[in-house]
């Protein structure tokens, strides 16, 4: 029975997302982060989903898609031939273990409180608060790690989990989205307007590229890059942009 389930659901995922591409063959992976990547109405979506799959429709690849955990979606652009993963941050250790193609938008992360706790608004204050809660890897927890963060609970595997505790009480602080993904997530779980509160503290801030193992063929990469060019100067790339830009519904 068990070896049924697990059966029925991988043969889920490969309807949902595409069956694995052979070792050969390009590989699009990406990760459950919004508004850039996620899953709704079960359907791969977001901001720069629909610029890749832009991109692709003016190149004429036809790549399957494989939604993973972050990690998991890390290790294979990292593990597996001919892996292109998106939405990444170009950081100076990442710079050269890819080829890259962007930037595709600037974004910045900050922290989040109750708008009625006492406002906190320098990162010293952070540093001092109890307990700041972040997902369990990546780019962020690393990045408070370097600022000397000793107060970090890493136990939230995905963002909506930040979001529930900051309202249960469990947490005092969350920091984890971009300011575009924390108004997706208000949205989504119908945070009323004003209940968070945006600390001015830029934990980071840079532009989200489209990651290709170092085997990728220059010329895949230079031609989408051409096409990312294009899709900016028609317009539509900030059209793109825009509809999802629009989705936080208000103020948090």
């Amino acid at each position: 029975m068990r070896h049924s389930i697990l059966n029925a659901t991988m043969l889920c995922l490969c309807l949902l997302f595409g069956t694995p591409a052979r070792a050969d063959h390009y590989q699009v992976v990406t990760e459950e982060w919004a508004p850039y990547n996620y899953v709704e109405n079960n359907q791969l979506t977001g901001m720069t989903t629909e610029i890749v799959r832009a991109i692709m429709a003016l190149t004429g690849d036809n790549f399957d898609f494989v939604l993973l955990p972050s990690m998991r979606a890390s290790y294979a652009l990292n593990s597996r031939p001919k892996t292109i993963m998106y939405s990444m941050f170009r950081t100076a250790e990442r710079e050269p273990l890819y080829k890259w193609v962007g930037p595709i938008v600037e974004e910045s992360i900050h922290p989040y409180q109750m708008a009625d706790a006492p406002p906190l608004n320098t990162l010293e204050q952070l540093r001092q608060a109890p307990m700041v809660t972040t997902r369990h890897a990546g780019l962020v927890p690393d990045t408070l790690q370097s600022l000397n963060f000793t107060n970090l609970d890493k136990t939230a595997t995905q963002s909506p989990q930040l979001y529930r505790m900051l309202l249960a009480g469990r947490t005092d602080i969350i920091v984890g989205d971009t300011d575009a993904g924390v108004a997706y997530y208000t949205r989504q779980l119908k945070i009323p307007p004003g209940t968070l509160r945006q600390i001015p503290v830029e934990v980071y801030r840079s532009s989200l590229y489209i990651a290709f193992s170092l085997d990728c063929d220059d010329d895949l990469v230079a031609r989408w890059r051409r096409a990312l060019e294009q899709l900016r100067k028609s317009g539509e790339l900030g059209r793109i942009q825009e509809r999802y830009e629009g989705l936080g519904g208000g103020e948090t």
